[in-house]
């Protein structure tokens, strides 16, 4: 397993990745090095078939501030082409993780400003708590949420996209859970034990299932129905029937037993 120094990548014996963003004395604010070790650890985790699900979450008292001010000041030194790359590898970060095969669930305690909107938006799911504040906080100090709004727009809709992207304005977690962005959220001293009942909840699920649906509603999108869209859901369903998941599942369901995976 690989070593980092701004997060930690830990792997349960039941199949669950935690990646947490460790630098809880910078609030957990993202700077270069961050961003590339997140991209290695992007490839470790599709390169590991035994994981079921990935969960995101930041150590210390918030989740992420967001990008760090060191950071932001020496990328204000560079050049066009300078700061393109370091936005590549950022766009490259996000799409990593919304594209990750493997079911995301994010979950957030404390501040969730700017670019950290983003690592949520790009999870499959995320839950937080009651008093925890998000921002997209770019045009307070004259920068815009680029590589991040297309994902952020999934996550909240185009209409509330444009309202807080361009006020900056704050909101917390009740309201997130308003949005969309949050599917739960919950009292700080309660979202350990949700987060265990999401866990347990998700280890019921067929992995193989889980990983064919995220890539099926990735390739519906919003529903538009056309011939190599039915073809490809007539083509998912046929083959996860005769998978040996698939197989395990209903043989387990219609033998009135548990699925293999359910005692792994």
């Amino acid at each position: 397993m690989t070593t980092f120094n701004t997060i930690e990548l830990e792997y349960s014996a039941n199949g669950v990745a935690t990646l947490w963003l460790n630098r809880p004395e910078r609030n957990n604010a993202f700077n270069a090095e961050m961003i590339s070790e997140l991209l290695a650890a992007m490839k470790e985790i599709q390169a590991t078939p035994e994981l079921r699900f990935l969960l995101l979450r930041g150590r210390g008292k918030h989740f992420s501030a967001g990008a760090d001010l060191a950071w932001m000041q020496e990328c204000a030194k560079l050049d066009y082409q300078a700061n393109l790359s370091d936005a590549k590898q950022l766009g490259q970060l996000m799409a990593s993780l919304a594209q990750l095969t493997l079911p995301t669930l994010a979950v957030v305690q404390g501040a969730a400003f700017g670019g950290a909107l983003g690592l949520i938006s790009c999870c499959d799911m995320a839950i937080g708590t009651s008093d925890s504040l998000f921002s997209l906080s770019e045009v307070r100090i004259g920068l815009l949420p680029a590589v991040i709004s297309p994902y952020v727009v999934q996550a909240i809709g185009q209409r509330a996209a444009r309202r807080y992207a361009l006020t900056a304005e704050r909101f917390n977690g009740k309201r997130a859970q308003e949005l969309g962005l949050l599917a739960e959220c919950y009292a700080a001293d309660e979202l350990n034990s949700a987060l265990q009942e999401w866990t347990d909840n998700l280890l019921l699920n067929s992995p193989q299932a889980m990983s064919a649906t995220k890539a099926l509603l990735q390739t519906v999108k919003h529903g538009e129905l056309s011939g190599d869209v039915r073809s490809y859901t007539e083509a998912a369903i046929a083959g996860i029937r005769v998978s040996a998941e698939g197989q395990e599942g209903l043989g387990a369901f219609l033998a009135k037993r548990k699925p293999a995976w359910q005692h792994s």
